[in-house]
């Protein structure tokens, strides 16, 4: 990622931080994980310039609308970094899964992505804390993340049968949602969309 790409100073700041947070949290081995990373495909995505930042400023959702309707595969991943989102996390997270069933109806046309989020106020991750990351920014924003369904339920379906996703279960119910991802993943290449 090329940093020098955002020429304002809190943009700059804020995928300066991202990147320090991707290296040493996600990228590091990690006990709750057998050894692997948090995210074990975070820095080939980063060191190949597969993942796209983009800034949303509005309290409208025409950024993620137009990502979902316009995805460019060169990027494994799409990062919105939202500067507006003042809803509490509840509500931020139950309208991405309405997105998510939106796409898997087709309401834009492609129907191979996936949508989640991270809140600035969610729940801190146990399985992360114990790393100690010190912002390089005071913004508060939230991310909202968009990728091909298909890519990330093979990876994940990959590292759920290790057992990689056990630790999660007792708090984060990852069988849950893996299990709905799985099934819009079922529905995307079976074309039943009815169930």
């Amino acid at each position: 990622m090329n940093v020098s790409f955002f020429s304002a100073p809190k943009e700059r700041a804020i995928v300066e931080e991202i990147l320090a947070w991707s290296a040493q949290v996600l990228e590091a081995p990690s006990n709750h994980f057998n050894g692997l990373p948090p995210c074990p495909y975070a820095k080939k995505a980063w060191s190949e310039d597969r993942v796209s930042l983009i800034f949303k400023y509005e309290h409208n959702y025409q950024c993620l609308w137009s990502t979902l309707s316009q995805f460019d595969d060169a990027f494994d991943l799409v990062i919105i970094v939202d500067l507006a989102e003042d809803r509490d996390p509840e509500t931020f997270h139950q309208y991405l899964d309405g997105v998510n069933e939106a796409v898997a109806k087709g309401v834009f046309i492609d129907k191979d992505l996936w949508v989640m989020g991270f809140h600035p106020d969610d729940d801190p991750n146990d399985f992360v804390e114990d790393v100690s990351f010190e912002a390089g920014t005071d913004e508060t924003y939230a991310m909202i993340f968009v990728q091909r369904l298909t890519k990330l339920h093979v990876a994940a379906d990959k590292l759920h049968k290790k057992g990689y996703y056990a630790a999660y279960d007792g708090l984060y119910d990852s069988d849950g949602i893996y299990a709905r991802r799985a099934e819009l993943y079922r529905r995307l290449t079976d074309g039943d969309e009815t169930s």
